[in-house]
């Protein structure tokens, strides 16, 4: 059987034939680059199986050579190394999709199973991945391969104490994937406190979540202790983190830095140990650019990003989330509604779902309700957007670049596909109300590489 190859880029010779003899006796085939820009040219006429790469190179950096990377095959796992670690430099390689962030220098057992894990989680074959027959993973359901990294990376982070920051849109299941998290956790004895921030009052949501003492506020009769001692030891969940007012931000980046607080009208210092989870359906890049969110405390709870995927990029998971709810709700309402319809299945695999995994509940939910027989049949979906003539036609000729075949090869190749870059372009941030941040999301490039795209095309 073929080993995996691995290209390993570093400016140190001693670091590339370190790694070399390592991974070699490990059974891996290594081949070594001293630049991003030779790495380049032989990921451009070489198959890897994962990239290794030092962040702080002359000429292109580290973190430019995984943008090229994810460009030219976004499914080739990258870890990044380097001496000169920063919060900063580990939230943009994960943000731009590295595998893994390490620092130098690191244990031998460390890499080596982190490099098992990169190449297993992208190897259907790989005997350290959690398995793809898996249907869910504490209680998150769904063995697609977005899902199945996603499960590898909680199995990965769970045992430390880092901070998480968990970013996907409304419905995909960012509290499920908090609570494995905990779950996996060192502290999953303690207690797993969840808060949505922006369900509480905001004349209320600091004595809720750091307490307050009594006479601090007209109704504070007695002392109280507030969330985040309540958890102390365990974990807090803090959802729609991006709904924080700049006082409650800044009290909770001194729980962060220094593991402590003081209550509403308190003047004791009051230590807790909680490891913070954070998730938001926001994109708080551009929250920190309007000046609504600190940059200080995004890069604090953002030490490991997670991003959870919309259901429309998972839609082989649907058949399973629909079985999972068709029993869930079954006997829940006491009916015996079992199946469902093959064409009642083939509308829910066309659906885009723009509320998510929520949404599919709220759907088959409603499905066993109103059925009378015991199978669901397409009568009784109840989809928001979806037309029983079929999909709106979208505009045929948006990204065409040429009028005729004659203009084809007048233009030229390159004339030609970058005029359909510019329209490509052009049309995502229209659809996304000029956001480069979801524009560079909908085109799966790096936010880096459209603003430079921008700049070279003038797009205003």
């Amino acid at each position: 059987m073929k080993m995996p190859a691995i290209l390993v880029v570093d400016d140190e010779l001693s670091m590339r034939e370190f790694l070399n003899i390592l991974l070699e006796k490990e059974g891996y085939e290594v081949t070594t680059a001293a630049d991003a820009s030779s790495a380049i040219d032989l990921i451009q006429n070489h198959n890897f199986d994962l990239v290794i790469s030092d962040i702080k190179m002359p000429g292109l950096s580290g973190l430019s050579l995984l943008e090229k990377i994810k460009e030219m095959n976004n499914s080739t796992p990258v870890i990044m190394i380097t001496a000169y670690a920063s919060p900063e430099n580990a939230v943009i390689a994960m943000k731009n999709g590295a595998f893994d962030y390490i620092t130098k220098p690191f244990k031998v057992d460390e890499i080596i199973k982190i490099i098992k894990s990169a190449i297993s989680a992208t190897s259907p074959t790989g005997a350290d991945t959690i398995s793809s027959s898996t249907d869910s993973f504490e209680g998150i359901i769904g063995n697609s391969q977005e899902m199945l990294k996603i499960y590898n990376l909680i199995s990965r982070i769970a045992p430390t104490p880092a901070s998480i920051l968990i970013y996907g849109e409304s419905g995909t299941g960012k509290e499920l994937v908090a609570q494995a998290i905990h779950n996996l956790s060192k502290v999953h004895d303690k207690l797993f406190v969840p808060i949505t921030c922006s369900a509480i009052p905001e004349s209320l949501l600091e004595s809720e979540l750091f307490g307050h003492v009594k006479g601090a506020f007209t109704g504070a009769t007695s002392n109280k202790i507030g969330l985040f001692e309540l958890a102390d030891g365990g974990s807090v969940f803090l959802d729609e983190i991006g709904e924080l007012t700049p006082l409650i931000q800044t009290k909770l980046l001194r729980v962060l830095q220094e593991r402590e607080l003081k209550r509403v009208g308190g003047t004791d210092t009051i230590k807790v140990n909680v490891r913070i989870i954070a998730a938001t359906n926001k994109h708080l890049e551009e929250e920190i650019i309007a000046g609504r969110f600190r940059e200080d405390l995004f890069y604090r709870l953002a030490v490991v990003p997670i991003r959870v995927p919309p259901l429309r990029e998972r839609k082989g998971d649907v058949p399973l989330l629909v079985n999972h709810f068709l029993k869930k709700y079954s006997e829940k309402m006491d009916k015996s509604v079992q199946e469902i319809s093959s064409y009642a299945m083939k509308v829910l695999m066309e659906y885009d779902y723009p509320g998510n995994v929520r949404e599919l509940e709220n759907i088959i939910e409603r499905g066993v309700a109103l059925e009378s027989s015991n199978i669901i049949l397409p009568e009784s979906l109840t989809l928001s957007t979806y037309k029983k003539e079929g999909k709106p036609v979208e505009e045929s000729d948006t990204f065409i670049a040429v009028d005729s075949e004659e203009e084809l090869y007048s233009q030229g190749l390159d004339k030609v596909m970058a005029r359909l870059e510019k329209k490509m372009i052009e049309h995502a941030l229209a659809r996304t109300d000029n956001s480069k941040i979801r524009a560079a999301e909908l085109l799966k490039i790096s936010f880096r590489s459209l603003r430079y795209k921008v700049q070279k095309y003038d797009i205003k």
